[in-house]
């Protein structure tokens, strides 16, 4: 990857590739390289703090993109477009053919050049075609995985395949069934050691997540767990632009519910990035407070902060032209969720209901998010549940195969790592003690403690009306560090 190959890094779920883009990643970043980081689902893309590949290179929906679609792009997105250094795409199985093509062909017209795969870019792409494959729609164009795709063959990634195991443990019931379902040698102890944990119970006040393979099924439990809650409901109706069949078009894109209810307590997903960033579409948190002016939810997200949330807009775009949209808060319920949206997630204990898998690939998803069989619970299964798709397996061997020449060809690399992670260690702390040195030029106090006397100074100024230029000069700081702190104090 440092090298600048293009890559498509792969394993089974587990294996640490999330962690391994990680890594790459904020080494990159060290390298001053602009790194866009994005993954086929809103949830996939919070693991890695980034954004859908079809929100990075404007396609949304889109099926096809038309004449003049890049001279209808925002400047802002053609900038970053332009700019871009490395493209991430994580869960790649779940992306069309047609659609890494059209995002290849954004990229060329974006950057001026038409002879190179994605203008240059360096593409790394991450996922496992044992998992979910693309979704075909029947309002939309059939494709299959990216492998057959002219971006994929014009590309010709290393392909880096993941062997270990960090998930499971090595003597864990589960992980040999997940390693079973990999090599077509699911056998008749491996679905008794299943059966066997249908109708277990989890422990009384345990915290698990349900997996569903419906979307009935989960909205169903998330009503029935809000109606456990006590408390006052508060209900939050969308609105709507456009016509009928644009606003049908574009709810089903939209996760957030047409009806949303809450109560304190309620767990809930985000659905939407933050302008300021401060949840990403995927995060979680619980209600704690419904604000008093407003009535809008208070969430308490996993990370520890507390957010007001307010409605959000959904736009559904014909070139310039908006043709649709729905404002609502950007939440949904989330006791339970979806196979297709826990891909890339581990969970500590999970309630899973495969009695209606209907897609080779969902019940390796579900079942290999969770660490360990005592952990596992199942409210039935399904034959399909246990199937691998017959173009996986066909996949994964040329992967294999492809996987060990590149290993060969590229032995010469091993080791460099070392000094690549030593070298952007000694640039970053050159680079940020210049820009300090820099910064207290203007602002002499730039990243220094807060003492009592100037909390106490800034706190009386500002009280007396001066503006946050004024404060600047008398406190030497930056006005965007004079404004965190008045948030401490004062609130937003």
């Amino acid at each position: 990857m440092h090298e600048g190959h293009h890559v498509f890094l792969t394993g089974p779920a587990g294996a640490g590739k999330t962690y391994v883009l990680n890594q790459f990643i904020k080494l990159a970043k060290h390298q001053n390289k602009h790194v866009s980081v994005t993954a086929t689902t809103g949830l996939a893309a919070s693991h890695l703090g980034g954004s859908t590949i079809h929100a990075w290179s404007g396609i949304g929906i889109r099926d096809e993109i038309g004449m003049h679609f890049v001279d209808n792009l925002s400047k802002s997105r053609r900038e970053i477009i332009e700019k871009t250094d490395v493209l991430i795409i994580d869960e790649i199985s779940m992306m069309h053919d047609f659609r890494l093509d059209m995002v290849d062909q954004i990229a060329r017209l974006v950057r001026k050049d038409m002879d190179t795969p994605f203008g240059g870019i360096q593409v790394i792409m991450s996922g496992d075609f044992f998992q979910l494959p693309p979704v075909n729609r029947a309002d939309s164009l059939e494709g299959g995985f990216v492998v057959f795709s002219k971006a994929w063959t014009d590309l010709d990634p290393v392909i880096c395949y993941l062997q270990e195991q960090h998930r499971q443990e090595e003597d864990d019931a589960l992980g040999g069934i997940l390693n079973a379902m990999r090599s077509r040698d699911i056998r008749r102890s491996h679905a008794e050691t299943l059966l066997n944990r249908v109708d277990v119970q989890p422990p009384t006040d345990s915290i698990y997540t349900e997996l569903h393979t419906v979307n009935i099924d989960v909205d169903v439990q998330n009503e029935a767990k809000l109606d456990e809650l006590h408390g006052d409901e508060m209900i939050y109706s969308q609105t709507t632009t456009g016509s009928a069949n644009y606003v049908e078009s574009l709810q089903r894109s939209v996760l957030a519910p047409a009806k949303l209810r809450l109560k304190r307590g309620a767990l809930v997903m985000a659905v939407k990035n933050s302008m300021d960033r401060k949840y990403a579409n995927g995060s979680l948190g619980t209600v704690v407070d419904f604000d008093p002016a407003t009535d809008y939810p208070i969430v308490e997200f996993t990370n520890g902060r507390e957010v007001t949330m307010q409605p959000d807009t959904w736009e559904l775009r014909d070139g310039d032209k908006k043709r649709a949209s729905i404002t609502q808060i950007p939440l949904r319920l989330a006791w339970a969720i979806t196979i297709h949206k826990s891909q890339g997630m581990t969970l500590d204990a999970a309630l899973i209901d495969l009695r209606k898998a209907f897609v080779a690939g969902m019940g390796y998803v579900a079942l290999s998010r969770v660490r360990s069989i005592e952990t596992l619970y199942l409210r039935g299964i399904n034959r399909t549940a246990l199937e691998i798709s017959e173009t996986a397996y066909d996949i994964d061997d040329q992967l294999r195969s492809k996987s060990a020449a590149d290993a060969k060809r590229l032995a010469g690399l091993e080791g460099t790592i070392e000094k690549i992670e030593l070298k952007a260690a000694t640039n970053k702390t050159s680079n940020w003690s210049e820009k300090i040195e820099v910064m207290r030029q203007t602002y002499p106090n730039a990243y220094r403690p807060w003492t009592s006397q100037q909390d106490a100074l800034l706190k009386q100024e500002f009280q007396n009306g001066k503006t946050l230029k004024q404060l600047s000069d008398i406190l030497g700081r930056h006005e965007g560090s004079i404004t965190m702190r008045l948030q401490k104090h004062f609130g937003d």
